[in-house]
């Protein structure tokens, strides 16, 4: 259970940089290419993958090529979405994600839908409803338009998940995959930020690249403890998919509403319920 706390703690981090970014004059966007640099770096030398043997034709290049444009566009849409409606409703709307997973692994992976999952699934949108800030707040998150971020934060968090699981099927090594999405990321990501630049709609600046890397470490934290306590407690991999969700939302709840003084209403409270609920629903099912 350590591995899990300490995933968690690093998935706190990473919406606490965010948060920060703005006071701090961080440009998210650049920071989060260079967090895929050390992200494929770091997965180099810890998992130390064998691609020698390994054939493009053998590569599920298009999962790849989508996976490397998403994580970088979702992960600017993870930090709008927490400098517009906060930490605890943008983790709500990031764990709640596995509900289109579940879906897909129901329309795609022909897997059975029980009446348990069905009722979890349906917990799971109402917590999303009851989760939307309908009115601002008085801490300035909120308002009619953070629905948004939080959609777009829903829908690409469980897109990757579900491209994630079709790599399995591909019979590529996990950290072989990961190193090549990575890689692919960075070039992508970095690739947009000159274009970018060349064209004066951003100012490229060096200072961007620790807090990138501070963000990168955190980022691959995340995986990797979470990766370990899948291997620690292989027979058990609900009780891991439901501590380590439970724990990010309970853990940004009191990140958000202690430390940067976020306000809920009394629905979004319910909403934090209701996604717990869910995800215990569901997953025991």
């Amino acid at each position: 259970m350590l591995y899990i706390f300490f995933s968690i703690i690093c998935n706190i981090i990473v919406s606490i940089l965010f948060k920060l970014a703005k006071r701090y004059k961080v440009d998210v966007t650049q920071a989060v290419v260079w967090n895929y640099s050390i992200a494929a770096i770091l997965t180099w030398f810890i998992y130390k993958p064998d691609i020698s043997n390994i054939m493009p034709e053998q590569l599920p290049l298009t999962i790849y090529i989508i996976l490397g444009v998403l994580l970088p566009v979702l992960f600017v849409i993870i930090a709008a979405s927490i400098r517009h409606t906060g930490i605890v409703r943008t983790d709500v709307a990031q764990r709640l994600s596995l509900l289109i997973p579940v879906f897909a692994a129901f329309l795609i992976f022909n897997e059975a839908l029980s009446a348990m999952k069905l009722l979890g699934i349906a917990v799971g949108f109402a917590a999303i409803m009851c989760s939307i800030p309908w009115h601002a707040g008085r801490d300035g998150t909120g308002g009619p338009s953070g629905w948004i971020y939080l959609l777009l934060v829903f829908i690409g968090m469980g897109l990757i998940d579900t491209l994630f699981k079709q790599l399995t099927q591909f019979g590529i090594p996990f950290s072989t995959s990961l190193l090549f999405i990575y890689s692919l990321a960075f070039i992508l990501s970095l690739s947009g930020i000159i274009i970018l630049s060349f064209s004066k709609k951003i100012s490229f600046s060096w200072k961007h690249l620790l807090p990138g890397l501070l963000l990168g470490l955190a980022n691959f934290g995340n995986i990797v403890f979470y990766l370990k306590a899948h291997q620690a407690i292989a027979d058990k991999p609900s009780l891991v998919f439901s501590t380590m969700n439970i724990g990010v939302i309970a853990a940004g709840s009191l990140t958000g509403l202690w430390l940067f003084n976020e306000k809920l209403s009394t629905l979004n409270k319910i909403g934090i319920f209701l996604a717990l609920t869910s995800i215990v629903i569901i997953f025991n099912s």
